[in-house]
This record gives C-alpha cells, structure tokens and sequence, in this order.
C-alpha cells in the first residue's frame, strides 16, 4: 500500500511526462481506481486506446520506466490482465470529436463466455 501510495503521487507529479507517454501510445483516456475489499488493496485500469499505438516497453520516457518496473515489483502477474468485453459505448459527440473518434458505437464487441485473459510469458 505504502509502495501504491509512492507509485500514484510519481503519476501525478510528472503528469507532463505522462501525457507525451500517452501521445506516443494512442492512449486517449486512461484512469486508475483504487479500492480495498476485505483488507486487500486493488487496482483497477480503465483505459480507451488506438489500435497502432506504441509500446510501452519501447518508450523513451523515464516515466514508462518507471511505470514498468511497478509493475514487475507490485502487480500480480499470475492473475493476468483481463480484457472486459466491450458491449455499450456511451460517448457525447463532442467527447468522442475530441479523442478524434469518429464512432465509438461500432467498438463493441461480439460477447464471448469466456474469461479473456492475458497472462506474462515465461
């Protein structure tokens, strides 16, 4: 918790550096949610990219050094990333004119029973 807490105020003290990062990623939103349920901390990403943006693991920036080392240190990779299935996009037109998103409604996706998950190769 105490690392969480060093990890998001170096996030929000370099914002500067983080949004270059995003340009370069064709990241248009990203948000981290945090919660406790039970005594365990969580973390949650909330995040609308293009499709041809960079790595993160090629970037330049210190900041995505730096946002790659937490996460070999504090994110459980065992546990995978998950992908939700995208069913309903709701987007006001001036939003999605300013993430130069012509039509976020044709995003969805078809829905699959299944857990989608991506997990570290070893």
């Amino acid at each position: 918790s105490e690392r969480v807490d060093e990890w998001l105020e170096m996030l929000n003290e370099n914002m500067g550096e983080v949004v270059q990062a995003l340009d370069r990623e064709e990241m248009k939103l990203e948000v981290i949610f945090r919660e406790v349920i039970e005594g365990q901390e969580y973390l949650y990403w909330f995040s609308v990219q293009g499709e041809s943006g960079a790595m993160a693991d090629t970037s330049p920036f210190e900041i995505d050094k730096k946002h790659l080392a937490f996460h070999q240190e504090c994110i459980d990779s065992a546990y995978g990333m998950r992908d939700a299935q995208t069913q309903v996009i709701m987007v006001p037109r001036e939003v999605a004119a300013a993430m130069d998103w012509a039509e976020p409604s044709e995003d969805k996706v078809q829905f699959q029973k299944k857990e989608l998950v991506y997990r570290k190769q070893s």
